[in-house]
């Protein structure tokens, strides 16, 4: 049996990708840009078997045997094996016999699944980073990993990347590039604030379907905001200028959101809770009179805030003032350390309102990390010697 374990990261998108003009594909209808999570926080852990022993394709997702069978899973195994065998054929690391084998693959996420936090990209980047792993495929696989689930190409490199939408019909073009490394800006802080780990009602899939049939405002934004939102983001980037970046971060936001709400029938994905975070962020930064937090929602109700790391710590308390933790026993803060800081009477002025307890249930802090690793520690493996995933798991 060969075995090998890899983990990949989530990101999220700060100009955002929704709509295909290929739906075999995977082929967006606009570019996108996103930053990518760091691993010690946020991370899908993949392990895969093959051995001859194996009598049919198997796949476990978060303890639970899945359907194999699934199109863009297949896809994405198909086309790992072909350029394996065609690696084979042209005399580089003999990989023949494990190509005649069965796999079992065992995956889990450590963050909430199918809640709107980037689950599928860091699965879809992890599966198809680790196969490439077991069969000794090199080179681009970010085209891969988009036929797996779209955002998935963008979770294949680490810090700052952007998904090229590409021209060509064969999507041979539509790439992710890194545009700066994880090592770029290292006081950029990325606080999760979970306001639901239960499953989106509408998935990402059949949404952006419905906006790209029923919304006018979506052909506009691909066509029209998009491109110039682009080049302004990237050059934010560079210059490391929050001002910008916070500002772009949080309008392309808005207008994702107002894509679907423009979509027939309408698509919700905020809630309540997310509507306060957004009126907050805006308070406290009319307070200090300039951007020093923004905020940005996927398909899903969490808000993704970023900052900088002297602001992490007070911007922390806001949120517990304004969103009481449950004195449940969990800890409300995980992921990088934080500290607490005193807020000023006018502060607690500028961001006064009703309380909402409970509404966030717990924040996550990261910062920009790395691409998909393979793993060397023999302890990180799901897959046990019987081919089957350990108990634990």
């Amino acid at each position: 049996m060969k075995k090998v374990t890899c983990t990949a990261p989530v990101n999220i998108a700060v100009v955002k990708y929704w709509g295909k003009r290929n739906e075999d594909l995977i082929l967006p209808i606009n570019s996108s840009l996103s930053v990518t999570l760091h691993q010690d926080q946020l991370k899908t852990t993949t392990s895969i078997a093959a051995s001859r022993d194996f009598t049919e394709d198997r796949i476990w997702l978060n303890g639970k045997e899945d359907d194999i069978n699934h199109p863009r899973l297949q896809s994405c195994l198909r086309e790992i094996r072909r350029l394996a065998r065609k690696r084979r054929s042209s005399g580089s690391e003999d990989v023949s016999g494990i190509l005649n084998y069965k796999v079992h693959i065992c995956s889990i996420n450590n963050f909430p699944t199918a809640a709107g936090l980037a689950s599928s990209a860091a699965g879809y980047a992890c599966l198809v980073y680790s196969l490439a792993k077991l069969y000794g495929v090199e080179g681009e696989l970010s085209e891969i990993a988009r036929q797996g689930s779209g955002s998935a190409c963008r979770s294949m490199y680490g810090g700052f990347v952007q998904w090229l939408m590409g021209e060509r019909e064969d999507g041979k073009d539509s790439l992710a590039q890194q545009v700066e490394a994880e090592t770029h800006w290292p006081e950029l802080r990325i606080l999760i604030l979970v306001a639901s780990a239960e499953k989106k009602h509408v998935g990402s899939t059949a949404g952006m379907q419905t906006s790209v049939e029923t919304s006018p405002l979506l052909k506009l934004r691909a066509e029209s905001v998009v491109p110039g939102r682009m080049a302004e983001m990237i050059e934010s980037i560079k210059k490391k200028d929050f001002e910008s970046f916070g500002q772009l971060t949080m309008k392309d936001s808005n207008q994702f959101h107002a894509t679907c709400l423009d979509t027939f029938p309408p698509i919700f994905y905020l809630n309540q809770v997310s509507q306060r975070i957004i009126s907050l962020v805006h308070r406290y930064n009319a307070h200090y009179g300039q951007t020093k937090v923004a905020y940005s929602f996927d398909a899903g109700p969490n808000a993704v805030i970023f900052t900088l790391e002297p602001t992490v710590n007070e911007f922390v308390e806001v949120v517990k003032r304004s969103f009481p933790p449950a004195s449940n026993g969990d800890p409300f803060i995980k992921g990088l350390p934080v500290s607490p800081a005193p807020l000023s009477q006018e502060l607690t002025s500028a961001i006064e309102g009703d309380a909402c307890p409970g509404g966030v249930r717990y924040v996550i802090v990261t910062q920009p990390g790395p691409g998909p690793v393979q793993s060397q520690d023999p302890s990180l493996d799901l897959i046990g010697a019987d081919g089957l995933p350990k108990p634990s798991t």
